[in-house]
């Protein structure tokens, strides 16, 4: 640039080539994280150091419940897993049907990883969805193409907790667009309920949306009317998901130049179409990650459930546990438990940011 000296010009980043170099530039580049570092490891050490023992050099990875009381208190019982993962993940479902939520919870991966591929966001989506949850439907419930009946009442483990979460996400999350919308409105009606909704929902632990939803609401029912207590619990974990993703979807909104709103207005675009065209595609892209992070809460918030009778995977898990020949193996079952939950969590919060990357790769043009 004319004016400037070359010597004045400012360094290139150095990027390291060496894992030495890598190691020095990130862990050990001052006194203060070069202390860290030695903390952080030392930690990972010594958790190592008693977990390697216990859980792989004296644990029982087949065997018997004799077996496993053999190492209790200095190795960890793997056998329970080989014993009990049918009731882990399919809870009380008919055993010599168990074939059925298996393959549910297969079309569910087989739906997440359809819908994860850009190339398929358009109008089949839909189409595969529907085909998708049809098929679900009629494996979890039987009662046609000689598939017996299956109440609702005994599903439970893992596919009830990707049921709660996929119909908790999905129908939330538009839900949630027209609270925040609403709570934006000129309309004071309109803004009142919606902000009463939001605050309300927002006041109270989900529990106690849950146990209003199936030990209160149908106190208000008339007489012989009766609602499932699955759709019950469905509906609580939606509205209270809503009401929390709606102040994230405010917050993209409010985060957007007022020159975006009045371009909108200066191309003579309807409210609807402005929101649709370009408003919300650019508020949603801010609020990438607080928006993942409200899903993974309502996937992990699905165990409270058990409140209103409902085996999700991890109250299968510890139901489970409580079998006499298998009881104390507590750390075992939860660990167990904790690493689905993590592969799910984990899968979702690096899609994000992959998407978040992709959506905003023109800022770094």
């Amino acid at each position: 640039m004319a004016g400037i000296p070359a010597s004045a010009g400012l360094n290139a980043p150095v990027i390291a080539s060496k894992p030495l170099e890598w190691l020095k530039a990130n862990l050990f580049s001052s006194w203060l994280n070069t202390a860290l570092t030695l903390v952080v490891f030392y930690i990972i050490a010594r958790t190592l150091m008693g977990f390697v023992p216990w859980g792989i050099v004296n644990a029982v990875w087949i065997g018997t419940a004799d077996e496993c009381k053999a190492v209790k208190g200095v190795g960890a019982c793997w056998a329970f897993f080989p014993e009990k993962w049918r009731f882990i993940l399919f809870a009380t479902y008919p055993y010599d049907e168990q074939w059925r939520p298996a393959l549910s919870c297969a079309i569910f991966l087989f739906l997440y990883g359809f819908s994860a591929m850009r190339r398929n966001w358009n109008s089949n989506l839909f189409y595969v969805w529907g085909g998708g949850l049809a098929a679900i439907a009629i494996l979890m419930w039987g009662g046609v193409l000689g598939l017996s009946y299956v109440s609702n009442e005994r599903w439970g483990g893992l596919v009830l907790t990707l049921i709660l979460a996929t119909f908790g996400i999905a129908l939330a999350f538009p839900l949630a667009i027209l609270l925040a919308l609403g709570r934006r409105s000129d309309m004071p009606a309109i803004k009142t309920l919606c902000i009463a909704f939001i605050e309300l929902v927002r006041g109270v632990p989900l529990i106690s949306v849950l146990f209003m939803a199936s030990v209160m609401f149908p106190l208000f029912l008339p007489e012989g009317i009766t609602i499932d207590k699955l759709l019950r619990a469905q509906v609580g974990i939606i509205l209270f998901a809503a009401a929390y993703l709606a102040e994230v979807v405010r917050a993209g909104l409010q985060a957007l130049p007022k020159g975006q709103y009045e371009a909108a207005d200066a191309l003579g675009l309807s409210y609807w179409q402005a929101m649709r065209m370009i408003i919300l595609p650019q508020a949603l892209r801010l609020v990438i990650p607080p928006t993942v992070n409200t899903f993974i809460g309502l996937f992990k918030d699905t165990s409270l459930v058990l409140i209103i009778g409902l085996l999700d995977i991890l109250n299968a898990a510890k139901t489970a546990a409580a079998d006499p020949l298998w009881r104390g193996y507590g750390p075992e079952v939860y660990f167990g438990v904790s690493l689905l939950y993590f592969v799910f969590c984990f899968a979702m919060s690096k899609y994000s940011q992959k998407v978040e990357t992709e959506f905003n790769r023109h800022k770094h043009r």
